[in-house]
């Protein structure tokens, strides 16, 4: 496996809508153990392919806390949601942000799995959290854009900072 390297906002790519793939392919199932690794070593819940500069529609996530229950979702679709629930999210692409999201409790997604057969999960709470924050990349959306217009600007001005001290120090 691979680690590959995470793509950090504002890269335009986050701000992509994915194409759909195809098939399940040998590459794409590479592609999805790739992610895996580098989800985990990150270490994070959740990872969309276009976070890794891969504008496809394939997400990973394990929200378990031993990293044990690995879902991988090729081309996801909520086909129903209920309830509501509020979450504080953060993001591998804006590390260091948090930000209070409110999202559907309860969700039924459909998609296809590593054997490339069609499958529906319902999941909740965590786990519905994560899956639609990933859908979100997936069409270009970031959870900062579920923010009032003052918490998004505050969140963004923050992680500039972040960045921009953050290569001061390399540059020392």
């Amino acid at each position: 496996m691979q680690k590959l390297d995470i793509v950090l906002y504002p890269q335009s790519g986050l701000r992509e809508v994915c194409k759909p793939v195809a098939a399940m392919t040998d590459a794409i199932d590479k592609l999805i153990d790739d992610m895996f690794y580098t989800m985990y070593d990150a270490p994070g819940i959740g990872l969309a392919a276009p976070q890794i500069a891969v504008q496809q529609r394939i997400i990973v996530v394990d929200v378990s806390e031993s990293k044990d229950q690995p879902l991988a979702l090729i081309n996801p679709e909520i086909i129903r949601s209920v309830g509501e629930i509020s979450w504080e999210e953060g993001c591998l692409s804006l590390p260091g942000i948090y930000g209070t999201v409110r999202r559907p409790s309860d969700i039924l997604v459909r998609g296809m799995n590593r054997d490339g057969k069609m499958v529906q999960i319902e999941a909740n709470e965590l786990l519905a959290i994560c899956i639609q924050h990933e859908i979100d990349h997936l069409n270009g959306k970031l959870f900062v854009d579920h923010l009032s217009g003052i918490k998004r600007a505050r969140a963004l001005q923050k992680f500039r900072k972040l960045m921009e001290e953050e290569a001061e120090l390399a540059n020392d």
